[in-house]
């Protein structure tokens, strides 16, 4: 609780260092996507303190119902005029100022669905491909191409390694696992070329410098806000890649900000945190006595720190640019 609250509120204060000129510009309010934060959050742990008041048993009768609810709004985004265009991406549905991720729910959906479908099977199921890991793959695969298609390629990466994450530790054989894993590297390949931007940003992670005004323009800045910070950073509210050079700096990129206004012991901080939530979420997975709440304790840990390390990784250059955000922050 400590940790998510730590990073709730240097989340929120990251935002608006990261904003607040551009807020200024756009809206002619400073603290424009501060006030959006503040009360996402409020909202956000409303709804966390009253989740934390009813058991946990008691959403594995719904199980199903949220999961089917889940698919559903996501085909619905691929029903005309229903859909918010971002940036050529129909990812959200528009209600306003706060307009709704089908996605989000899906994540949580998902989760519920394989703690209660691993719990219902015996070791001698999860020994099986067909009757242990296939129906909970043959979910995970619609779910998967559902938000693959609109297109939200890190998303969808983020919900089949979770999946993959809570097989392994309900029982499932590694063996199988890794065949699978195997057997779906080629197609997925060819999922990532067959589109001509994605073909650009694996050629721009490459080698960023051989478009820095374009397909490497992104990186590069990222880089260079890292860069900038050194060991203790610049200080907040000092950054200079907020000045309309980086794009994204106040979502998907925040952690390169982080890095140029704390440096190299901020980002370190922030990483620490998400290590200790993910040794409590785990601890507590470990403790728990039923399998279903274990799985569940599993899966929310494993969906959180992995989409935390897909962030950090892109913003550093580990791996290809994606768009994910960096969890409560």
């Amino acid at each position: 609780m400590a940790i998510i609250l730590i990073l709730l509120s240097f989340g929120i204060i990251m935002v608006f260092s990261s904003s607040y000129i551009m807020a200024y510009k756009w809206y002619g309010d400073s603290f424009y996507f501060f006030n959006r934060q503040l009360l996402s959050a409020l909202i956000a742990l409303a709804v966390f303190f009253i989740t934390m008041k009813i058991n946990y048993r008691f959403w594995r009768k719904f199980a199903i119902p949220i999961l089917i609810v889940s698919i559903l709004l996501l085909l619905l985004l691929y029903v005309p005029g229903f859909a918010r265009y971002v940036r050529g991406a129909r990812r959200w549905f528009n209600l306003g100022p706060f307009p709704f991720q089908p996605s989000e729910l899906s994540k949580v959906a998902l989760i519920l669905y394989i703690a209660d479908c691993l719990t219902r099977k015996t070791a001698r199921d999860l020994g099986t491909f067909v009757r242990g890991i296939l129906p909970v793959f043959l979910v995970t695969a619609l779910i998967f191409f559902l938000i693959f298609l609109q297109p939200d390629f890190s998303t969808a990466i983020v919900i089949l390694a979770c999946s993959f994450i809570m097989l392994y530790i309900g029982g499932s054989k590694i063996t199988q696992l890794f065949t699978l894993i195997t057997f779906l590297g080629p197609p997925g390949i060819i999922l990532i070329l067959i589109k001509d931007y994605r073909r650009i940003r694996l050629l721009s992670f490459l080698n960023p410098w051989e478009d820095p005004l374009k397909s490497g323009f992104h990186i590069i800045q990222s880089l260079l806000a890292l860069g900038s910070g050194g060991i203790s950073g610049l200080g907040i509210a000092e950054s200079r890649q907020k000045f309309f050079y980086l794009p994204d700096q106040h979502t998907d990129f925040i952690f390169s900000i982080i890095g140029e206004e704390l440096g190299f012991i901020g980002t370190t901080v922030v990483i620490v945190l998400f290590l200790v939530f993910l040794w409590r979420g785990y601890l507590i997975a470990w403790r728990t006595k039923d399998s279903f709440g274990s799985l569940l304790a599993a899966g929310i840990t494993s969906l959180i720190v992995f989409q935390a390390l897909v962030n950090i990784s892109v913003v550093t250059k580990l791996i290809p640019t994606t768009g994910i955000t960096l969890p409560f922050i």
